[in-house]
């Protein structure tokens, strides 16, 4: 009997389709915040404000596409890699609708105002505990998989799963303890330093358990399979894996490099931060070196453009985020807009890459298809790739003119500049993120489009086939 009638794919289509739809929500938001900056006047009343869609913004990307994109490709790698279905499907099932129920629920309370006032932890305590139950629920189907699994060896895929789930899982419920006063309100269990100091070790790491280990599992599994060329080297994956996976959760203390910190405990998190470049770039070489054996896949292949620009990008992010924790540089960038040029380099750039190239293998895959059209993905990816270059370039050249002009100073020492002089030199380059915003979203509307048609014409063949 043919595996593939087991695997459940139902539960990976809803969860890429869930992300879909929450990723409209996110980036239509995006364009919007970002035109609020250089005109007040789309701030619309107190639910429509920029204090209020700035976070939804990044909650909604984060989790809705970001996260419910993983939970759905995870789903798949780890039935491929484990070669059986899911342990538990109806768990699955019930994982995908609490997930969407759950964003509902959070996006809500995010418009209400409910806001711990932690960064990537703003949910209040109530979104916190649903937040844990469905995490534990992915867990129970993904390491049941991989404990029973039929193919012994353990490709490096599965341990960057395995260590996204419980990294995670320490990360959320330490950063997220917290004294309830209401059932909309409570108050961390650190304050001060040790607030500032538990909540970057989060922040930091949340990025590298959500937007760094998920997607090299993905790049890792869907490279090779889109490409037909093996992985250059499975002991070179696996020494960046351990370096990685020590260094990561030592760093956060570089964005708290001049406060009240500890200079030891910053200095210790500039150290690692700098350690950090080197198994970053194990798996950028890695991905060079194995289409290094075909180069024109990167003309024949339409996959192999998103995974090697993806993972260029991801070694681009690794050498700026590393710069950015050393002193004298944190003193220019910091608090200016280099930071959101340099996190959207890795959004837009990285994990939106090499997500969207792994939901293009998937889709035809499991629909016995193939892809609507690769036209489109081209058209898909150049128009992406240009929205993001436009974002990121423009709001590093206007962090520097911020970092400078905030440093400027008269022959009596005063300040050269006031805070207004500087703000208005943002407007011009505000002005071109929010058009690098709308021609990224059009991108992005290919993909949806390609992808629904994908889907539109796999359905079709079923019912012929039946």
């Amino acid at each position: 009997m043919n595996n593939e009638f087991h695997y459940d794919y139902k539960t990976v289509q809803g969860f890429v389709l869930s992300a879909i739809f929450w990723g409209v929500i996110g980036l239509v938001m995006g364009l919007l915040i970002s035109a609020q900056l250089w005109d007040a006047n789309l701030n619309f009343g107190e639910y429509f404000s920029y204090g209020r869609l700035r976070t939804l913004h990044v909650n909604v990307l984060a989790y809705g596409l970001g996260i419910g994109a993983e939970f759905g490709i995870f789903y798949y790698i780890v039935m491929r890699l484990t070669k059986r279905p899911l342990v538990l499907p109806k768990l699955a099932r019930f994982h995908l609708w609490l997930f969407n129920v759950g964003m509902v629920l959070a996006t809500l309370s995010l418009f209400a105002g409910m806001n711990q006032s932690l960064e990537y932890a703003e949910f209040e305590w109530p979104i916190d505990i649903a937040i844990v139950i469905l995490w534990v629920l992915f867990a129970i189907n993904v390491l049941g998989n991989v404990f029973t699994r039929k193919e012994k060896n353990m490709y490096v895929s599965l341990w960057y799963v395995i260590a996204t789930i419980i990294t995670v899982a320490i990360l959320y419920i330490v950063n997220n303890l917290a004294i309830p006063a209401s059932l909309t309100k409570s108050y961390h269990l650190f304050a001060g330093v040790n607030s500032a100091n538990v909540e970057w070790w989060y922040g930091h790491n949340a990025v590298g358990f959500l937007f760094t280990t998920p997607i090299l599992a993905m790049f890792y599994y869907f490279l090779p399979k889109s490409t037909g060329l093996p992985i250059y080297s499975h002991r070179l994956s696996i020494i960046s894996f351990w370096s990685l996976i020590f260094a990561y959760l030592w760093t956060g203390a570089h964005h708290l490099v001049y406060t009240p910190l500890p200079d030891w405990i910053q200095t210790l998190g500039i150290a690692f931060t700098l350690f950090l470049i080197a198994p970053s770039w194990g798996s950028v070489v890695n991905g060079y070196f194995t289409v290094d054996r075909d180069w024109s896949k990167m003309r024949t292949n339409y996959l192999t453009k998103f995974f090697i620009v993806g993972i260029t990008f991801y070694g681009l992010q690794t050498i700026q985020g590393p710069s950015q924790g050393i002193r004298v540089i944190s003193s220019l960038i910091h608090y200016t807009d280099w930071v959101p040029g340099h996190v959207h380099m890795g959004t837009m750039g990285w994990v939106t890459m090499v997500i969207c190239a792994s939901v293009y293998y998937m889709i035809p895959a499991m629909y016995k298809t193939e892809i609507y059209s690769q036209k489109l993905a081209n058209i898909h990816f150049w128009i992406v790739l240009i929205g993001q270059l436009m974002f990121s370039i423009t709001m590093w050249i206007t962090g520097i003119q911020q970092g400078a002009m905030w440093k400027m100073t008269n022959a009596d020492g005063s300040l050269q500049y006031t805070f207004m002089e500087t703000l208005v030199r943002n407007y011009p380059y505000w002005q071109m993120r929010t058009v690098a915003g709308v021609i990224f979203v059009v991108g992005m509307l290919f993909f949806v489009y390609n992808v629904l048609m994908t889907i539109k014409k796999g359905n079709d063949l079923a019912k012929q086939a039946a």
